[in-house]
């Protein structure tokens, strides 16, 4: 088992290789363009990650409500409200309660 003096020493000293490999690449005169920096191990692991969340989605009934309310029961409510809409319109229309010059769409 190793102590916390031993782990802040293996701290310390990949830091130090860090910082190392950081003056080394930021003070060479021949480097030029894009892509000059230092290449951190970790973040690159990190970032490759977290390219793709779906590997990490856990499906949970939390997540399974928020979609339900944010994008299935809206849309079905607008399309039933459309509906709804169309369908009064079109009884309207013939029942003969709207003369066809004060229908909307019309040919004319």
């Amino acid at each position: 088992m190793t102590s916390p003096d031993q782990i802040q020493q293996e701290k310390a000293a990949r830091r130090a290789a860090l910082r190392n490999e950081y003056w080394r690449t930021m003070t060479n005169p021949h480097a030029r363009g894009e892509g000059v920096g230092v290449f951190d191990t970790g973040l690159a692991r990190y970032q490759a990650m977290t390219v793709n969340q779906f590997e990490h989605f856990k499906p949970t009934g939390r997540t399974f409500r928020a979609g339900m309310f944010t994008v299935v029961i809206p849309i079905v409510v607008y399309a039933w409200m459309l509906k709804k809409e169309r369908d009064g319109r079109e009884q309207k229309y013939r029942t003969g309660q709207v003369a066809y010059k004060d229908r909307y769409f019309k040919f004319i």
